[in-house]
C-alpha cells in the first residue's frame, strides 16, 4: 500500500511510521497543507490512502481536502484531527472524508480503518475487464448495481463520481429494498469495523449520496424518521428517459 500521511506533528508522524512499517507499507509524510498539494500532484495516481490532519500551517486541512477531491473521488481519505465538534466532523464529510479519526487515537485503530478503506477501495480494481460490465448483482426496477466494477445506474444513467463509502452505503441499502436501516446498523455494514462514531456521518454521506442520486434521476434513498434509512424505488416510473 502507498500511503500519503499528512500531518505537521511529527510526534505523531513518527509513531504512526513504526505502525506503517511493521505493515510493511510505503509512506510518503507531509507536514504542511502546501508540501501535501505538492507530493499529492506530482503523482495523483500513486496514492492507496491518504490520511489528512486538518490543523495544518499554510493550506488548512479542509482546503487541502478540497483540492484533493477535485481530482479524483475515489481515493480513500482519513480525517485526523484534535477538532471534536459535530459541526467539525460533518465539514469534513461534507468535503470528501470517507472517514474521521479525533485526536487521541489508538494507533491499531487508524490501522484498523485504512485497511478497512483499503480493502473497499481495491474491490473496484477486481474485475476491469469488458466481461463484466454487465454482470449486474442488484437489479430492480429503475437500478442496477456491479460490485465488481462498482458502478451503479438510475434507469441506465451511471451514478457519477461516487466514493468508495458512497459506493457501500449504496449497496448495503439496495441489497434489501424497502427495509430500514438504523443509523447504528448503517455504520456497522458500511464502515466494517466496531466504529465508535457520531451517527451524523451517516447522515453526511447520505446526503452526499443523494446529491449524486439526483444529477441523474429520482431520488431512490428514503427517510424513514425516527428510524434510519431505506432504498425504495417502488413507487417511481420506470425508464422515464426512454
Amino acid at each position: 500500500m502507498n500511503l500519503l500521511m499528512i500531518e505537521d506533528n511529527t510526534a505523531v508522524s513518527e509513531m504512526m511510521g513504526m505502525f506503517y512499517k511493521k505493515e510493511q507499507w510505503n509512506v510518503v509524510n507531509a507536514y504542511d497543507g502546501e508540501e501535501a498539494l505538492k507530493l499529492f500532484d506530482d503523482n495523483k495516481q500513486a496514492w492507496d490512502v491518504i490520511v489528512l490532519d486538518l490543523n495544518l500551517p499554510k493550506i488548512d486541512g479542509m482546503q487541502v481536502a478540497l483540492k484533493i477531491r477535485e481530482s479524483t473521488e475515489t481515493v480513500p481519505l482519513i480525517m485526523l484531527t484534535a477538532r471534536d465538534s459535530d459541526s467539525d466532523q460533518v465539514l469534513g464529510f461534507e468535503v470528501g472524508a470517507d472517514d474521521y479519526v479525533t485526536k487521541p487515537f489508538s494507533p491499531i485503530t487508524l490501522i484498523a480503518r485504512i485497511k478497512a478503506l483499503h480493502r473497499r477501495a481495491t474491490m473496484k480494481s477486481n474485475g476491469q475487464d469488458d466481461n463484466v460490465a454487465d454482470d449486474f448483482d442488484i437489479k430492480t426496477r429503475t437500478f442496477k448495481l456491479n460490485s465488481r466494477t462498482r458502478e451503479a445506474y438510475i434507469n441506465d444513467v451511471l451514478i457519477p463520481d461516487l466514493t468508495p463509502k458512497e459506493f457501500d452505503l449504496l449497496r448495503v441499502l439496495s441489497q434489501k429494498p424497502r427495509q430500514v436501516f438504523s443509523r447504528d446498523q448503517l455504520l456497522q455494514l458500511v464502515w466494517d469495523y466496531e466504529y465508535f462514531g457520531d451517527e451524523r456521518t451517516v447522515d453526511a454521506h447520505v446526503k452526499k449520496l443523494r446529491q449524486k442520486i439526483e444529477k441523474v434521476g429520482p431520488q431512490v434513498i428514503q427517510t424513514v424518521w425516527g428510524v434510519g434509512y431505506k432504498f425504495d424505488d417502488s413507487i417511481l416510473p420506470e425508464n422515464p428517459r426512454k
